[in-house]
């Protein structure tokens, strides 16, 4: 090789590491624009992950006074691409909302309506609703419930169950609670104001039988011992279990309630006829009319299977 040529080859070779420190130190100058931080040596390269983020935190700096030049920012968007995406926890505001579900209660179950005889229907008043479910069928020994049935029975001639059941407390009030002792000695001024009460809507001549009948008890009373104890007599003193199934099967009148209307009548009772014993037989319990299927008639036959109460 002739001198000339070595010492253009060298010249090439010098001027070559010129610009290559040259690009080097421009490269140094504007990545510490970029990332001001300044690069230290390490054992450990640095992860382009961690200047991306570097980057991107310090974009924002307010601090940094110079604005970047094109190459600097074809230099971050480049860092930008090619870093991996940041991996964050996902804000309150990217997760799904979840709707607000009130708590589920468990399903609320009606009670059974109660079984009843089938004329309680729902129409029924709840006056007469009450008197089938309480009393009706229930053993009765106490003279005055005896007399106060045998008095509202008697009224039949007249109202149904339901008008009488409505005027009962008052007529517990004008009939002293139904004492026979006490009805006993109503004279006709007491008579009279009992007939004019608008409440009632009475004829004399029902209060007056009212009265009647409580002075026959009382004779009984002498007589028995006690009006439940010459009722009862009637029947053993054991109420009599029916079983009927359907209202058909229940009658009007029955033997026994013949028999007893005779006596009654017998002994100057007034409106006792075998229709109205029989009315105050089954609302006394002496006899269990209930339909085998009303929730009643096992709770009534219970209470007769019972030894005899009276006293």
């Amino acid at each position: 090789m002739s001198k000339t040529n070595v010492r253009r080859h060298a010249l090439e070779k010098c001027r070559s590491v010129k610009e290559t420190q040259k690009n080097q130190n421009f490269f140094t100058r504007n990545l510490k624009k970029v990332y001001p931080i300044g690069l230290q040596k390490s054992s450990s390269s640095l992860s382009l992950s961690s200047i991306s983020l570097s980057l991107s935190q310090n974009s924002n700096d307010s601090s940094q006074a110079d604005s970047l030049s094109p190459l600097d920012e074809k230099i971050s968007l480049a860092l930008r691409l090619i870093s991996p995406r940041d991996r964050r926890e996902p804000t309150i505001a990217s997760k799904p909302l979840q709707q607000h579900q009130p708590p589920t209660s468990p399903p609320t179950t009606e009670p059974e309506e109660l079984k009843r005889c089938n004329w309680i229907t729902k129409n029924s008043d709840n006056a007469y609703i009450e008197f089938h479910d309480e009393c009706w069928g229930v053993p009765a020994y106490d003279d005055n419930k005896l007399f106060e049935l045998l008095a509202m029975s008697g009224l039949l001639m007249d109202y149904n169950w339901t008008e009488i059941l409505k005027r009962k407390e008052t007529l517990r009030e004008v009939f002293a609670g139904f004492d026979a002792n006490t009805v006993a000695k109503m004279e006709e001024k007491e008579i009279m104001e009992i007939a004019s009460n608008k409440a009632l809507s009475l004829a004399d001549s029902r209060v007056m039988c009212i009265v009647d009948n409580a002075k026959c008890i009382t004779k009984i009373v002498k007589e028995c011992g006690s009006f439940s104890s010459y009722i009862w007599g009637y029947v053993n003193h054991k109420p009599i279990i029916n079983r009927y199934k359907y209202p058909r099967n229940v009658p009007l009148r029955s033997p026994k309630a013949e028999i007893l209307s005779k006596d009654l009548v017998k002994r100057g009772f007034r409106f006792v006829g075998p229709v109205i014993v029989h009315s105050f037989m089954q609302a006394a319990g002496l006899t269990i009319d209930h339909l085998v299927d009303c929730y009643r008639h096992s709770e009534c036959v219970s209470l007769a299977e019972r030894p005899w109460r009276h006293i």
